[in-house]
């Protein structure tokens, strides 16, 4: 036995075979193909400057790269509007935009922010980065807003304000109000937020108490609106569908982006003193671009 075993250890066929076997080359790794988390992130980046936020985001969670490309500064500073150093100071007046890269900025911007002792909110529209901007009925001037007889500031979780201010009963109604605002270029209109009633809930549903509205349906109510630069508009309407919060139009004005920031005054009156009227519900003034008008319900 053990020499039948030292005869096949000499055999030169199982050296051939054996050698034959070592010096086969192996097979070449398959190759694999370029995907995207091959691509430079400088490259992501140029690609999504052209996108809009909400696709930015959506797109950061493909991989590493877009994720690293998404913080990118110059993609963001491209959606947010070109003053917005200028809306910066005026709405947060820290120098926020020294603390945070554009993205947080962004993120910033886009929240409704109170200012100007919480009387006032500004916020970028998501959509289309527009600037909108909100007051509130505490930061209005209401003709008799002092006297309880006619006036109250009602709580309410309808109002982002938390409050509304409610007249019920009076016989010169006039609201009045003025504000700075540095607007980005563009056209804007500004709306009255209002309600004919008083809405309450009860047994967790929402009802409204209509007992004091009167004298909106005999004589239309007028609203007015000013600019520093000279712009003036101006409609009226007869208030109706009491129950429903309704955006009533007093006007559009252009910001043409020469001056630093626009002034604006504005109105809504019905001083015709042969009725009374009352029941209404003043939530705010809001100011959104125009181009934003159709997603904004009855005005």
């Amino acid at each position: 036995m053990g020499a039948n075993l030292s005869s096949s250890f000499a055999d030169p066929n199982v050296y051939s075979l054996v050698g034959s076997l070592c010096l086969q080359p192996s097979p070449p790794p398959p190759r694999i193909k370029p995907g995207l988390g091959d691509l430079p992130e400088s490259c992501v980046a140029l690609v999504l400057e052209y996108l809009n936020p909400s696709e930015i985001c959506r797109l950061a969670k493909l991989n590493r790269a877009f994720r690293g490309a998404s913080w990118a500064d110059f993609v963001w500073e491209s959606k947010l509007p070109v003053n917005y150093e200028d809306l910066i100071e005026r709405v947060f007046g820290d120098g926020l935009e020294d603390k945070l890269c554009k993205r947080e900025v962004y993120t910033r911007l886009c929240r409704a922010n109170s200012f100007d002792d919480g009387t006032k909110k500004a916020w970028l529209d998501k959509r289309t980065g527009g600037v909108c901007l909100s007051i509130a009925s505490k930061g209005l001037a209401i003709t008799g807003i002092d006297d309880r007889r006619y006036w109250n500031h009602i709580p309410t979780e309808e109002s982002s304000f938390n409050s509304v201010a409610y007249l019920q009963q009076i016989w010169w109604f006039e609201v009045d109000g003025q504000f700075e605002f540095p607007f980005p270029a563009g056209t804007y209109s500004l709306f009255f937020r209002l309600q004919l009633g008083r809405a309450a809930k009860r047994f967790g549903r929402r009802i409204c108490n209509t007992e004091h509205v009167h004298g909106w349906d005999i004589k239309p109510v007028q609203f007015q609106l000013w600019t520093s630069d000279g712009q003036y508009a101006s409609s009226q309407c007869f208030l109706e569908d009491p129950g429903k919060w309704n955006l009533y139009h007093a006007g559009d004005f252009v910001v043409d982006g020469t001056n630093a920031s626009t002034k604006l005054k504005f109105s809504m009156t019905q001083i015709d003193c042969t009725h009374t009227k009352g029941g209404l519900c003043l939530d705010s003034i809001l100011v959104y671009p125009c181009k934003l008008k159709e997603g904004l319900g009855h005005f």
